[in-house]
């Protein structure tokens, strides 16, 4: 029976730098007095030193912004002109991940594209196909809108294509241009949700060839009592999250109440890689929190998110590419990352 296994990822990020021009900017946004003591604190303690995006630091964040830049006080953009820079930068910064990974386009049976950032159509997937000259009968899905944990159920969907046809080769890409849904804010919380997020995008190869890492068994599971802790809604003014305060304290205390939900009946010692989406500095602390892991068994996934911070879907992936280049053979990882609803989506992987 084949085992699928992810051969290669490759990673692309914009070219702007936009996490200090954004720390500046907040703390002029924000009201003066205990607001802005709160954001500068919180900033400090983020474990977040870098973020991309497609839109230049002038037009992103700074209050004089020249007119044509993208985000100016008392004129934020409309959801319709995020969606055209959507269209207009997604394609090419999916290539530049693509062609990182160095395929014979005619190899590429399948394409599956997650992305909860945008929407286009011809959607992402065929514009990246035209791009890429990928053959005229490939088979294509797109996973939409399922927000940060969306990575999980794309990589499922390719280990299921590959047990199916043993000759599958796919192209699996995690897409997420998050810097185009600012809000216009003077709410400390708020402000603090959109300092976690960047753009990025991970292009993968999934296959049979026994290389890389082989892919186990998935799992997906409500977390109760959370349904409105993570939150994603198409507002007039770009794409609205929800993100709780709570999110921390229920992943703890779910993990806690239920480590089976990740260790299948195991110790936390049987796993020598993690690989958790950074949700946020809290996020991975209640993680290690929650399964008593040891110190630097999430360093993977804090490296990624100081880096990069918050890509949302692209961001295991990113994680992932790292471990690929130092994981010995035989170990052992458990991948994890949670999404709306609040799901948790996990899933086991050995390396070959």
């Amino acid at each position: 029976m084949a085992i699928a296994h992810i051969n290669r990822i490759a990673t692309a990020t914009p070219p702007h730098d936009v996490h200090e021009p954004y720390l500046a900017f907040m703390s002029k946004a924000l009201p003066e007095g205990k607001s802005r003591t709160v954001f500068e604190r919180m900033a400090a303690r983020s474990g977040i030193t870098h973020r991309y995006s497609v839109l230049h630091q002038k037009g992103m964040v700074e209050a004089d912004a020249p007119p044509g830049g993208f985000y100016r006080r008392g004129a934020y953009p409309g959801t319709a002109q995020r969606m055209q820079v959507y269209a207009e930068h997604a394609p090419a910064l999916a290539e530049r991940a693509v062609t990182a990974l160095n395929l014979d386009p005619e190899s590429i049976t399948h394409l599956i594209v997650a992305s909860c950032t945008g929407f286009v159509a011809p959607g992402l997937d065929q514009l990246l196909a035209a791009r890429l000259g990928l053959r005229a009968d490939l088979q294509r899905t797109l996973v939409g809108f399922m927000g940060c944990s969306a990575a999980v159920p794309a990589l499922r969907i390719a280990q299921a294509t590959v047990l199916a046809d043993k000759r599958a080769r796919v192209l699996v890409v995690n897409l997420e241009l998050c810097t185009l849904h600012m809000q216009e804010t003077e709410d400390v919380e708020t402000a603090l949700s959109f300092m976690l997020f960047g753009d990025g995008c991970a292009a993968a190869l999934v296959s049979a060839e026994e290389e890389g890492f082989a892919l186990g068994e998935f799992r997906a599971a409500l977390i109760p009592d959370t349904a409105g802790h993570i939150t994603w809604h198409v507002g007039d003014q770009g794409f609205v999250m929800h993100l709780s305060g709570k999110v921390p304290g229920k992943i703890t205390e779910a993990l806690r109440a239920d480590p089976d939900l990740v260790l299948r009946g195991e110790g936390t010692q049987s796993i020598d890689l993690w690989a958790v989406h950074g949700g946020g500095r809290t996020v991975l602390d209640a993680v290690q929190t929650g399964l008593s892991l040891r110190g630097e068994a999430l360093a993977a996934s804090r490296a990624v998110l100081s880096a990069h911070g918050n890509m949302s879907s692209a961001t295991i992936m990113f994680v992932l590419a790292g471990m690929l280049e130092t994981a010995l053979s035989g170990q052992r990882g458990v991948g994890m990352a949670f999404g709306p609803g609040m799901v948790a989506e996990t899933f086991r992987f050995t390396v070959n």
